[in-house]
């Protein structure tokens, strides 16, 4: 793997924060090395710099997507970290159905965001636990929407096609017998779970165009890698995009303290989430 000189990772910090809003500094070479190195090969450059000079002169942006799409995290898998969705499950999901003030012939409606939602294992795993606790679902609107910001990212997750490895990552066999069927050597989402889901880019730090009002937002482990003037620009836009009582989810190490003001801390068993003040 081709190293980064100091020099060409002074360049590259500030640029990858202005493109992601991802902190990096002079600790992070190897992560800059791992995820960009292959781009070298792949776009003909002899280093970073070439690299950079590339995306920068490159007016159709091909280059500058392809490194947002290898510098963003998309480690994920289904029903990750599994204590959020019990939480979706036993509590957040039900308060909201118990809320649900209905007059005669309305249907019942729901809609939940997955904020950062990678190759899409987040929004299809909250869909499987939405036709798990909701019988009739078929008499719901349902709107379940999942943004991110690598245009591949949200390509495969719009494809719904995982390999073995990726569905058995947080699934059992009954899992996905139930909810994929198989093509080749890969794993296919079905129709009817495909049917309930819609993706689309989004930055999370830019105005967030066209997005409706949800009951439910998550945004799990994203702020992380933001300054602490990024993490306030997104909670506050996440808060915008919230209906009045609408519940955030973020990840166990993540806090809003010090960020935002807007959320009340809510607690159940062992997990935490906050309500919209």
């Amino acid at each position: 793997m081709k190293k980064i000189t100091p020099g060409e990772l002074k360049i590259f910090i500030p640029y990858v924060n202005n493109l992601t809003g991802i902190v990096l500094d002079q600790t992070k070479a190897y992560l800059v090395e791992s995820r960009l190195g292959p781009l070298l090969d792949i776009l003909d450059c002899e280093n970073y710099s070439q690299l950079y000079t590339k995306a920068r002169n490159d007016l159709s942006k091909r280059v500058e997507k392809n490194i947002i799409d290898a510098i963003t995290t998309n480690e994920t898998y289904f029903f990750r970290d599994k204590n959020p969705f019990d939480l979706l499950k036993f509590k957040i999901i039900p308060d909201h159905i118990d809320q649900m003030k209905l007059t005669p012939g309305m249907r019942p409606s729901l809609s939940i965001w997955s904020a950062a939602c990678s190759t899409g294992q987040e929004v299809y795993s909250i869909a499987m636990v939405l036709r798990e606790i909701i019988p009739d679902i078929s008499k719901w609107n349902i709107s379940l929407i999942g943004t991110d910001i690598s245009d591949a990212a949200v390509a495969q997750a719009s494809i719904g096609r995982y390999s073995k490895v990726e569905v058995e990552r947080g699934m059992n066999a009954s899992q996905i017998q139930k909810y994929f069927t198989p093509e080749g050597n890969q794993w296919k989402v079905r129709d009817e779970l495909r049917a309930m889901a819609q993706f689309r880019k989004g930055n999370l730090l830019k105005p967030l165009l066209g997005l409706p009002k949800f009951d439910i937002v998550l945004a799990r482990n994203v702020a992380i890698y933001f300054s602490m003037d990024n993490r306030k620009v997104m909670y506050s836009q996440l808060a915008d995009q919230l209906k009045p009582g609408g519940s955030l989810m973020i990840g166990a190490s993540e806090s809003l303290m010090g960020l935002t003001d807007r959320f009340q801390q809510m607690n159940y068993m062992s997990s935490t989430f906050y309500a919209l003040k």
